[in-house]
């Protein structure tokens, strides 16, 4: 007895019945079919891809932007800070008095100064008679706070004794200190108001003079 065959599929069928050269053909072509199937897929994933990448890239300009405006801001908000300290009017020429020094502060509030007019002209001195001059009052040694001397036209230090000539820019008399005492750098306007512009010398305790907000 003859065992029962298996029914064959039509497609099967018809290929059986193609010559080997026409399956040939059959398959490339469904092999042609596939290929470009995928590369159509990947070519779509590939732009989606670049897509994403021009918005990342997009996205990091926009930062790079954002990082300079914020620095340039910064960068102007502390030229402005500097312009306005520099404009402060910090006293009147026809205020002052020969040998009473005026407390004052520059170029921000945590930064101890005086005004000195010392009655005869000197270097750095400014006003009518070249008379006026302004120092940090923080000792360069370990920062203690000075005290004018009038007899002498000096700014002694109570904790280790430097005193500091007013009358030659702050020049080091004698004393532990290393350095001689930060001048201010003072103008006179036509009204006569004393504006502080500049520190020679750095004053103790800072890297800077002026510090950045």
């Amino acid at each position: 007895m003859m065992a029962a065959q298996s029914p064959r599929l039509p497609l099967a069928t018809g290929i059986s019945r193609l010559s080997i050269s026409a399956r040939l053909v059959l398959l490339s072509s469904i092999l042609l079919l596939i290929l470009a199937g995928t590369s159509l897929y990947l070519s779509s994933k590939l732009e989606q891809n670049a897509e994403a990448l021009r918005a990342e890239a997009h996205y990091v300009e926009v930062l790079r932007t954002a990082s300079a405006a914020e620095k340039a801001f910064g960068d102007l908000k502390y030229w402005l800070t500097d312009l306005a300290v520099s404009m402060l009017n910090l006293a009147n020429v026809k205020d002052l008095k020969t040998d009473q020094p005026v407390e004052i502060t520059y170029p921000d509030a945590d930064s101890p100064g005086i005004l000195i007019k010392l009655g005869k002209p000197v270097a750095g001195g400014v006003g009518p008679e070249g008379d006026i001059v302004a120092f940090s009052i923080l000792c360069p040694h370990q920062g203690f706070r000075l005290h004018y001397v009038a007899a002498d036209k000096s700014l002694n230090c109570p904790g280790h004794y430097s005193r500091f000539d007013c009358e030659k820019g702050g020049q080091e008399i004698w004393g532990q200190a290393t350095e001689n005492l930060p001048q201010f750098l003072l103008e006179v306007d036509a009204a006569g108001d004393i504006h502080a512009v500049a520190v020679e010398d750095l004053i103790y305790g800072r890297l800077a003079n002026v510090l950045k907000a």
